[in-house]
């Protein structure tokens, strides 16, 4: 079985596909990647080179995995960066494809629209498209606590409100929310993973590793790893565990070579380097049932 993902692509440094694809064919999954623009590098330093691809590529490309009719194959659909308004439908009509071959293909969600501290850096239309047809048709969403905020018009600066943010966008259409990044008290930074069906909620924490503004590209693996792990355990408890404890490994690897360089670039994902992490982390941290 396949996942199809549906991404931005840099050539230098990890971001979209870069950063999603290894991980999820280091733990086992055949990737077909689709890229929704190319650059040279991540948009966090500022310059870059390359353009974004455009819907009709993408839908050219995915019409041919249907012509050459592997989408039974496929067991999700994984989207994130979007680049341009217009690739939404390119996502929507590829679910449609594929679960029309495989009715119980999941689609998984990364609504990829901004951080905190940079606040939204896409185009201005990107973020109804999300709201008003992407999430909606998605399995599981994956946002960080800005995009969290931004969907569902609630500040979440304790874990109540958070909860309440969560709950509505189960509303929306999801059955499991991922929220990537959740920050509760100075030190720690946090991941809550509900389960709409099962009507479970989990919240786990990690000390938080000093990497300023963070790193680009830490959101598209936490999505790559934390489905691979759920394809293959399809328990929540377990897939956060697995997904934090791997999430962590690879960016505290990535942390120390940065902080041993004396050319002082932004960090990047350390993925060949600290792919153990990915398939067996060093680390372990429990989820706890809220």
């Amino acid at each position: 079985m396949a996942i199809l993902s549906i991404q931005s692509h840099v050539v230098y440094g990890y971001a979209g596909n870069t950063a999603a694809v290894f991980p999820m064919q280091r733990l086992g999954h055949e990737v077909w990647a689709v890229n929704t623009v190319e650059f040279s590098n991540h948009t966090g330093y500022g310059k870059w080179r390359g353009k974004v691809l455009g819907a009709e590529l993408a839908d050219e490309l995915v019409t041919g995995l249907d012509e050459r009719d592997v989408l039974y194959n496929c067991e999700a659909v994984l989207s994130g960066y979007l680049g341009d308004a217009s690739t939404g439908s390119v996502i929507r009509n590829a679910v449609k494809k594929v679960r029309s071959k495989n009715i119980n293909a999941l689609y998984c969600c990364d609504p990829v629209m901004g951080d905190i501290g940079r606040g939204f850096y896409v185009k201005p239309d990107i973020p109804d498209i999300f709201k008003n047809e992407l999430i909606p048709l998605a399995d599981i969403v994956f946002p960080n606590q800005f995009e969290l905020e931004a969907l569902t018009g609630l500040n979440t600066q304790t874990l109540t409100d958070a909860v309440k943010a969560v709950n509505i966008l189960h509303e929306m259409g999801p059955s499991i929310v991922l929220v990537t990044s959740f920050r509760e008290k100075d030190g720690e930074l946090g991941m809550i993973a509900s389960d709409k069906q099962k009507k479970e909620i989990y919240k786990i924490n990690t000390p938080e590793l000093p990497l300023g503004n963070g790193v680009a590209g830490t959101g598209d693996m936490t999505s790559a790893v934390f489905l691979s792990r759920f394809l293959e355990t399809k328990n929540l408890k377990k897939t956060l565990e697995l997904c934090t404890a791997a999430v962590f490994g690879v960016l505290e690897k990535s942390f120390k070579y940065a902080a041993s360089q004396e050319k002082k670039n932004l960090p990047e994902l350390k993925f060949i380097s600290a792919q153990q992490e990915l398939v067996s982390p060093s680390y372990s941290f429990k989820a706890d049932k809220i």
